[in-house]
Order: structure tokens, then sequence, then C-alpha cells
């Protein structure tokens, strides 16, 4: 609402005679029309040309929340040279399978069981009530894979990031309550943090994959600005989560 028009309500509560210029009154109901447009408008309605929305739709489904921690794994157990060191190529490839198998398989077939049993209504989860059954089931895979890695002696970065992630379901799940928190927020922002700490800790030079790993981040979050419903506090707060999560997660399993 416009100053001019917050005077004239006030004029108006003041003074029941108080008239406006015909001119002037159909002025300010336009500005009182577009106002209420605007307020009954869906979060998510935008004016972006097709091939961004296809764009921002893409980026959305290649880094969507349930594929970082397989790529995150694929980085360290072939890029890292140092990550799993003395394993042979068969064992390395076992325990990406199981990594992915914890973190992506299960949880997708769980949410897709969850839709065909009539749990949820959509396998987007585009509702907070969609949400919460998916963020228990979630929880208990990734609790499972952050306690295998812990328990086998995993390297320090894939530990870490698997407990983030557990921590980071929990985290999700109580700002859930509150407000629809962006999961694609919280990925990213776990996933900045891990190579940031990687960079400043590790003995190879990292500055490249820490350029990549800003770039995806800040791809992912105009993704979700142009194509999806969240607010922008919903999307800084799940980069905030996410961070922070990560952050515990070092201090505890680094």
């Amino acid at each position: 609402m416009d100053g001019f028009t917050r005077i004239f309500i006030s004029a108006k509560q003041k003074n029941p005679d108080f008239e406006e210029e015909p001119g002037v009154r159909s002025n300010n109901k336009l500005y009182m029309d577009n106002e209420a447009l605007i307020e009954s408008a869906p979060a998510g309605t935008n004016n972006w040309p097709a091939p961004v929305r296809f764009f921002g739709q893409l980026v959305s489904y290649i880094f969507h929340p349930l594929f970082i921690p397989s790529y995150i794994t694929v980085f360290l157990v072939y890029a890292d040279p140092y990550a799993f060191a003395g394993y042979t190529d068969k064992l390395k490839m076992f325990r990406l399978i199981s990594v992915v198998f914890a973190t992506t398989f299960l949880p997708l077939f769980s949410v897709a069981l969850m839709k065909q049993l009539g749990f949820i209504q959509s396998i987007f989860l585009r509702t907070q009530k969609d949400r919460i059954i998916p963020y228990i089931v979630c929880m208990i895979f990734y609790f499972w894979a952050w306690y295998v890695s812990k328990n086998i002696h995993d390297n320090a970065a894939l530990t870490a990031m698997l407990l983030a992630v557990f921590l980071s379901c929990i985290a999700g799940m109580m700002a859930n309550i509150y407000y629809k928190i962006s999961m694609h927020g919280i990925a990213v922002g776990a996933l900045f943090v891990l190579f940031m700490w990687m960079a400043f800790n590790g003995t190879v030079a990292f500055g490249s994959y820490l350029s990549i790993a800003i770039f995806i981040t800040g791809l992912v979050c105009t993704a979700r600005f142009i194509v999806s419903d969240h607010s922008a506090f919903e999307i800084y707060c799940g980069l905030l989560v996410g961070a922070l999560c990560q952050l515990v997660a070092i201090a505890f399993a680094g």
C-alpha cells in the first residue's frame, strides 16, 4: 500500500465525511486493487520465459537434495586421491553403491510407495504436510548410513557429510513445522561448507573444486527462485541450516 492510500484511509477514519476527488479516487482504487491482486497471487507465480523455467527445472532435478550425497561420494571415491587411498576398485565401487542405496534409492522408493499408499499427495512434496513422513523415514536411512560409515572408519569427509545429511533432515523437519524450508537450499548449503572445509584442511589443491561448489550453490538457489514456490526467506534459511548442520558434523566427526 502506497503512502497516499495510507493517508486517505487515516483521514477517512478520523472524518467519515472526508471525500477525495473523483480522479484521485479511481487511481486510489487501482492501487488497492493491484495490491490485493499481488497479495492473493500464488507464491510461485512468475513471468519467466519458458526456456528459463525449463532451465530452472532441469537444474532442480539434476541437483535434487537426494542426489547431492551421491555426487559428493563419487567425488571422494574417484576424484580425491587420498580419501580412499589403499582401497581396491571393487571396494570403492561397493562403498559408493552402499551410500547411493541408503541416501538415494531407499528414500526415492519410500516416497514412491507413500504416494501409492495415499500417505502423500505428490512425490514432489509441495506441502508441509506431505513432507512430514518422508522426513522421518529419511532420518532412519541417513542415520544408518552415517552409523555404518563411522563404525567402519570411513574417510572423515564422507563420515562428516553423512552426519550432516542426518542432522539436516532433523533440522528440516523441525523447521517444517513453521514454514516450508527449501530442501535444495539445505543440500547446497551443506555442500558449500563441506568443500570449504576440505579446501582449507586437505592436502590437495581444492581451489577449483571449491569454485565449482560455489557455482553450484548459486545455480541451484537461482533455479529455486525461478521455478519453486519458496520465498526468499525459505531459501536463505535452507542455506543457513545446511551450512550450520555441516559445521556441527565437521566438529563432531571431522
